[in-house]
């Protein structure tokens, strides 16, 4: 019987970017993992083995500036500081952290600014694949001495097909992108889809290595990755156990053991895994927050495409507004609108629109009788290129004039901001402080010059283990084994 080394060649290797301190707490946690929570563990992240570690997107950005109150850049700065493993930062192409489109010279000082701070690979996707959307940050991101990763966003539609994504990878290639991704927010690919899908985005790419970055909503996404390592995709994105599947991403473990019994090399240390999942599964403890439990198959997904950490939300309003009762109208609705809007994918931030303009049809009893300024946009070809048409029966009540039609790419349309930008803050206000004014009102951004109270960047695993221990009026004493001794902490009540 062959041993696993055996099995292993020079060209079966598949490597890991980590998700924990991104996409993993966004789905499960609402983004609201602080920079104090994860500096305790990164030394042991940075011994994982992980190719690269994804600190950053457009939720984590905008969560820290609307309810952390912590500067964003300063967080890039401390994780870039602390870890030796390459950082990787994902925007959103001319939106970058926020729903609004920004002219290429922001997006351009962004780049820059990231690169300044540490992160060496910048990850970016349109959610219209509409590759024109992200020339400007392939460019800047290359000037700027980064690696750019472009991704492709996987949805279901007559018109996504095979054929249609590998001419998105084809796209991609005379922009010198240095990997290529397929980005699937839903986790809507299954195996069957995936053994047509992914090898041909693969011979597509030629020599550009490709990535999976898949959710668990459908519970079919570790066999997926197996298909993908089969297929011949380089890297794949996974998250430490307590806060993988559900929304989020599969579990480092999970597909480590897979790439092992495919016949895979890796460069993971399953010690500093096991390390990293407990450190995390004592913070949820800690913070009262959500482990990730494995997705039962859910066919409606399939009809309505919404991100499990949507539906939550949506969920949590419609209770407010007493309308929890007609969550599956408006879920029903949804696909409806989704189809009449020619297919746009369910990600942010046409989720939200989608899911808005369903919520009007079934709460006013009519389809379109009020159609938000922001569908119009999108209608007309504002954000990018469409998918498919819209149906007549919306264009009807749309009532878009010819005029309005927008072909050009996006950026087209939109004046430098930089000259404005600097004349309203003065000569002393530095990159990273008008980058935060073009996205953010005044105010939003002002308590981001004090620091987070209580928020010690500095910290140690005791330190926090001792902290936590002392807010817990059932335990009066608490032993800590080291390596080679043993210490107990008494609380006196």
């Amino acid at each position: 019987m062959k041993s696993r080394n055996d099995l292993i060649r020079g060209d079966r290797r598949f490597d890991f970017i980590d998700v924990t301190l991104r996409d993993a707490h966004q789905c499960l946690w609402s983004t609201r993992m602080t920079t104090a929570m994860m500096t305790p563990i990164l030394d042991v992240i940075d011994r994982a083995g992980y190719a690269y570690i994804n600190i950053l997107g457009g939720a984590v950005f905008d969560v820290c500036v609307r309810y952390l109150h912590e500067n964003p850049w300063e967080r890039i700065g401390v994780l870039c500081d602390r870890l030796a493993t390459p950082c990787d930062g994902l925007t959103r192409a001319q939106s970058l952290y926020t729903f609004e489109l920004f002219p290429d010279d922001i997006v351009a000082l962004n780049s820059h600014a990231l690169a300044r701070r540490g992160i060496e690979v910048l990850t970016v996707y349109d959610a219209l694949n509409d590759n024109r959307n992200i020339v400007s940050s392939v460019r800047s991101g290359h000037e700027a001495g980064m690696k750019v990763n472009a991704m492709m966003t996987y949805t279901l539609s007559p018109v996504h097909t095979d054929a249609y994504y590998v001419e998105r990878t084809r796209e991609l290639i005379p922009l010198a992108v240095d990997f290529i991704s397929i980005k699937d927010p839903t986790g809507l690919l299954t195996p069957e889809r995936g053994r047509t899908l992914l090898p041909a985005v693969v011979k597509a790419a030629g020599s550009i290595p490709v990535q999976l970055h898949s959710h668990c909503q459908s519970g079919l996404a570790p066999e997926v990755y197996e298909i993908a390592m089969q297929s011949g995709f380089r890297l794949g994105y996974t998250a430490t156990k307590p806060l993988a599947n559900g929304a989020s991403l599969p579990a480092t473990e999970d597909v480590l053991a897979r790439a092992h019994s495919l016949g895979f090399a890796t460069s993971m240390n399953d010690a500093a895994l096991t390390e990293i999942a407990g450190y995390f599964d004592w913070l949820c403890e800690r913070e009262g927050k959500p482990r990730g439990k494995i997705a039962t198959y859910d066919p409606a997904l399939y009809e309505h495409q919404i991100p499990g950490g949507m539906i939550s939300n949506l969920r949590s309003q419609l209770q407010t507004m007493k309308l929890g009762h007609r969550l599956p109208e408006i879920l029903e609705e949804t696909a409806r609108v989704r189809r009449d809007l020619g297919y746009p994918i369910v990600v942010s931030p046409f989720a939200q629109y989608i899911v808005t303009q369903a919520t009007l049809n079934v709460v006013q009893g009519e389809r379109y009788a009020t159609i938000p300024d922001e569908i119009r946009k999108y209608a007309r070809g504002y954000y990018g290129r469409l998918a498919a048409q819209p149906s007549d029966e919306f264009l009807e009540r749309a009532n878009i004039r010819p005029s309005e039609y927008v072909t050009e790419a996006p950026a087209a349309h939109l004046e430098p901001s930089i000259p404005r930008l600097r004349a309203e803050l003065g000569s002393a206000a530095s990159d990273e402080d008008l980058l935060l004014a073009a996205f953010y009102d005044r105010k939003l951004i002002a308590p981001l010059r004090n620091p987070v109270p209580g928020c010690t960047f500095r910290t140690t695993p005791l330190t926090e283990l001792v902290g936590f221990l002392s807010t817990r009026s059932d335990i009066d004493y608490a032993r800590i084994r080291f390596a080679g001794a043993e210490m107990t902490v008494s609380a006196q009540r």
